[in-house]
């Protein structure tokens, strides 16, 4: 028996009437609630605007519409009364005032109303009547019954299996979650028939089939395409923070007694590899990432920015373990306190507020902001970590010319690095890039060589952030310094040779 189960039963006993089962799984709850209404001894009746109002196997007569159903449940004395895709009717007044009178005359003749719908819709009027349960997506042992129930059927069919116990296996029932039971049942097929297998090395099949499902409901991207660490230059306190993690999702990690990490806030100057390291994040964990656009969920109705918002986090749940990424997240909640939007706002920061403190699968949250100033203080403390994304310093900028030059399939060796990061003090990540390609544009229209001078010339014609909004990311720092953890530290020590250190401790 499933919590959800347990919960239902004892909801019904003790006689709430009305509650609202937010699922996609409708034949695995209906299986559920006939199971329930077993054990309490309880007729069950089933409503769908197609069939009518069904008792075991016979459909009753006129009730094919929403009142019919509704009148007829007024007519019994007894019983569990399922309404399959409510939602499309329970606005309407007269059913909600429908509903608010079977809610008064339930209280002398216990029954139950059930609303099963993938959207939950709840007029303002019957917000206090109805009790609403999230139906969770199959977790890790829900995944394994069918897993091996899959397993089983195609071995007898001389498909070969090879899923390994322990770890293996671990990994490979995570990359099905966020599926229904239904569906990852018809992944597992696919695979069979298209490979002639089902093994641990086509995860990156299921990965694809999970893409299709996040496409599908609007709110997220999914990012395929993810970056290395090895693609970023500097940045090692964070590296390093993110490499320690790297098993933060594991049930070794579990077992150790460690806590499952929640969030990364990397606020800091435009253009310093906050976006990148985000990217680079999913690749270095092994995880699915998600990029989160918080105006996607904005909607014109009255609560529909609330539950776009709950639907997203939803979504990003039923994929977890994954990586939620939230690009400059300090625009979506720069206006709160105006009160300009009617508290929409306020109320999406709410939403997502509650939703990083109390959601229980694996999503870790990596937010990047520009301007930390405007960011909400309850929204800072819900991280982790912050980290503050600094402009590179000397060793670092030739680390980023190294890696920009290598990209474009030159030898960095061909080039003097140190001078050009000496030329480059002030200069951002992004801003060293694009003087490598503004060279390479010249060598390419006028035929002049790609050299150190020529990219040197092109540093010369380029006024970086650090100069021309000198103010605000000197402010931006000096807030920074005394308030976050940096991203990079640069050494302080001078770094001796093997020659130098000989003549330090030479004895005389």
């Amino acid at each position: 028996m499933t919590d959800e189960h347990r919960k239902i039963k004892l909801l019904i006993k003790s006689g709430y009437p009305l509650i609202y089962l937010v699922t996609w799984e409708e034949d695995r709850v209906l299986h559920m609630l006939s199971e329930v209404s077993s054990e309490l001894k309880k007729d069950l009746y089933i409503w769908s605007l197609t069939d009518g109002m069904i008792k075991g196997d016979k459909p009753l007569a006129s009730t094919r519409t929403p009142v019919g159903a509704l009148e007829l449940i007024q007519s019994k004395d007894r019983g569990i009364f399922v309404l399959r895709d409510f939602h499309h009717y329970i606005e309407e007044p007269f059913i909600t005032r429908k509903l608010r009178d079977l809610v008064m005359e339930f209280r002398n003749c216990p029954r139950t109303v059930l609303i099963i719908s993938p959207v939950m819709k709840i007029p303002v009027e019957l917000e206090k009547d109805i009790t609403v349960i999230d139906i969770k997506l199959p977790r890790m042992d829900k995944m394994n019954e069918i897993l091996s129930h899959i397993t089983d059927g195609f071995s007898c069919q001389g498909i070969e299996i090879s899923i390994p116990h322990g770890e293996g296996r671990e990994e490979f029932l995570k990359s099905l979650l966020g599926f229904t039971g239904r569906e990852a049942e018809q992944v597992l097929s696919k695979i069979a028939v298209m490979e002639g297998r089902i093994s641990i090395e086509d995860m990156d099949l299921i990965l694809r089939e999970k893409e299709q499902l996040i496409r599908k409901a609007g709110f997220l991207e999914f990012y395929s395409k993810v970056e290395s660490f090895e693609h970023i230059g500097g940045l090692n306190q964070l590296k390093l923070w993110l490499k320690k993690r790297a098993l933060a999702f594991t049930k070794r990690a579990r077992e150790f007694g460690l806590p499952e990490p929640k969030g990364l806030l990397l606020a800091g100057v435009p253009g310093c590899g906050k976006s990148l390291c985000a990217k680079s994040i999913a690749r270095e964990w092994k995880k699915p990432l998600l990029h989160f656009e918080l105006g996607r969920v904005l909607g014109g109705l009255v609560g529909e920015s609330e539950r776009n918002m709950r639907s997203a986090l939803k979504i990003a749940e039923g994929v977890s373990p994954a990586i939620l990424w939230i690009d400059e997240i300090e625009k979506a909640f720069s206006g709160i306190s105006d009160g300009g939007d009617s508290g929409v706002t306020s109320r999406l920061l709410g939403t997502l507020l509650t939703w990083m403190e109390e959601h229980e699968n694996p999503v870790f949250v990596v937010a990047t902001a520009n301007d930390i100033n405007i960011l909400p203080e309850e929204l800072m403390r819900r991280f982790d970590e912050i980290f503050f994304v600094d402009l590179p310093f000397q060793r670092e900028r030739e680390e980023i010319f190294r890696i920009h030059l290598s990209k474009r399939h030159r030898d960095p060796r061909d080039f003097n690095l140190e001078l050009l990061a000496t030329n480059t003090d002030g200069f951002s990540g992004a801003e060293i890039e694009q003087i490598i390609i503004s060279s390479l544009y010249d060598t390419l229209s006028d035929e002049v060589p790609f050299n150190t001078d020529l990219i040197l010339k092109n540093t010369k014609e380029i006024i970086p952030l650090s100069v021309s909004m000198k103010e605000k990311i000197d402010n931006l720092r000096e807030i920074a310094m005394n308030r976050f953890r940096m991203a990079s530290v640069e050494p302080s020590l001078p770094v001796f040779s093997e020659l130098d250190l000989r003549g330090i401790f030479r004895k005389d």
